[in-house]
């Protein structure tokens, strides 16, 4: 594994640098207005919490700076949980204003608030990471997964289902044993009632790929949508009708032999491999306001020199993944971890650009080691409520 050391401050439980006592007005920084503001402009946004308490004119620096000069962008936070008991599970985030990687450290661990969970660790529609086991149901939604629900287990005994929040509902399907009745089942969970009901099962085309491994999973407020990632042929579930829609074919291009969805921000998009695995020609993204409309509108292409990154070194590119959020994508290969695709919509052009992260502390990876992947927008706000509430800060590293 790579060698890294502390970078910068570490911010105390209060958001204070540690070790660092109250600034003289004497002393502090005769930066202001336009000045201060673009100053800050430059400054990581985990640093920006101390800064805004230096007094009120830099608290409102900070917040005009955020506003007018460098927005806050959708954070990628990687998860990774050892195979060895106790399965402690450790967490990492890029910050892409910022341009840096991140440790998640509890107390004087690097560890995630997820430590504790006694199944494995799985991730679904950018936000959620949950564990199911047939003893209990953990799950958390929050934008740095700080806070966990646990409740009671699923009837079903579920290997690896889908799983998706819509709403207030949690939405369990497919994934079950063997030996159970009914493999293409739905059990949804109902997180305000805290009361388990059944649903109507799975479209019995999904027989055959009715797990994770196999389908691609998004959610907004009203419903689940799922797409078997070899064929593109898409489900949706609406949870408070307990009933399912489609089918629809959403693979818009016969050259995508691999596919997934997301949101980004209203929008249903497609991220598609082109070519076949073991000569990927692109990757391009297609998007629709509405899962059923007659065609998508490709959205944009990987540039020709980032395909030859996903490639370099690999013989095969069999799959991807996407994470998103607002106007903000990620999109990765487990074959590949160490390097991370990133796309954005541009607020003035609308012009969408990608780009690159690269996470050296991926390389020091066990082979075996489950990784589970989420997108948050994560604010001055929510690094306050981290550091306050105790459970969490996060250390910028050098080597990121």
């Amino acid at each position: 594994m790579a060698v890294v050391t502390q970078k910068r401050t570490n911010l105390d439980d209060n958001g204070e640098e540690e070790g660092a006592g109250a600034v003289p007005a004497s002393s502090r920084s005769p930066l202001h207005g336009d000045i201060l503001e673009l100053t800050l402009s430059h400054v990581p946004l985990v640093d920006l919490v101390p800064a805004a308490r230096v007094s009120t004119s830099w608290s409102l620096a900070v917040s005009s700076s955020l506003r007018h000069l460098r927005k806050p962008k959708p954070w990628l936070l990687v998860h990774s949980q050892s195979t060895r008991s106790p399965h402690a599970v450790s967490a990492r985030a890029y910050d892409p204003r910022s341009g840096v990687w991140m440790d998640l450290v509890v107390g004087h661990e690097r560890r995630a608030p997820a430590a504790k969970l006694a199944s494995a660790l799985w991730s679904s529609h950018s936000t959620l990471l949950y564990g199911v086991s047939p003893a209990t149901l953990s799950f958390s939604s929050d934008p740095l997964h700080l806070a966990w629900s646990h409740a009671s287990p699923p009837s079903a005994w579920r290997v690896d289902p889908i799983v998706a929040l819509v709403g207030s509902r949690l939405v369990i399907a497919g994934g079950a044993c063997d030996f159970e009745d009914d493999p293409l089942s739905v059990e949804v969970y109902d997180t305000r009632a805290h009361t388990w009901s059944v649903c109507a099962s799975m479209p019995a085309t999904l027989k055959d790929s009715s797990a994770s491994a196999w389908l691609s999973v998004a959610a907004d407020c009203r419903r689940m949508y799922v797409m078997e990632k070899l064929t593109g042929a898409t489900h949706a579930f609406d949870p408070e009708a307990g009933a399912w829609l489609g089918p629809y074919d959403l693979r818009p291009d016969h050259d995508v032999f691999y596919s997934v969805i997301g949101f980004a921000g209203d929008r249903l998009v497609v991220a598609g491999l082109l070519g076949n695995s073991e000569d990927v020609k692109g990757v391009k993204l297609w998007g629709s306001m509405a899962v059923g409309a007659d065609e998508l509108e490709e959205i944009c292409e990987m540039p020709e020199e980032l395909v030859k990154e996903l490639k370099d070194g690999n013989y095969c590119v069999s799959s991807i993944s996407m994470c998103s959020r607002g106007d903000f994508l990620y999109v990765y290969s487990n074959s590949k971890p160490e390097i991370v695709f990133w796309c954005e919509r541009e607020d003035e052009s609308g012009e969408w650009r990608w780009g690159t992260a690269r996470d050296v502390a991926a390389r020091g990876r066990s082979p075996g080691q489950r990784v589970a992947y989420t997108c948050s927008e994560v604010g001055i706000r929510e690094l306050r409520e981290a550091a306050a509430t105790g459970n969490g800060r996060f250390v910028v590293m050098d080597g990121s």
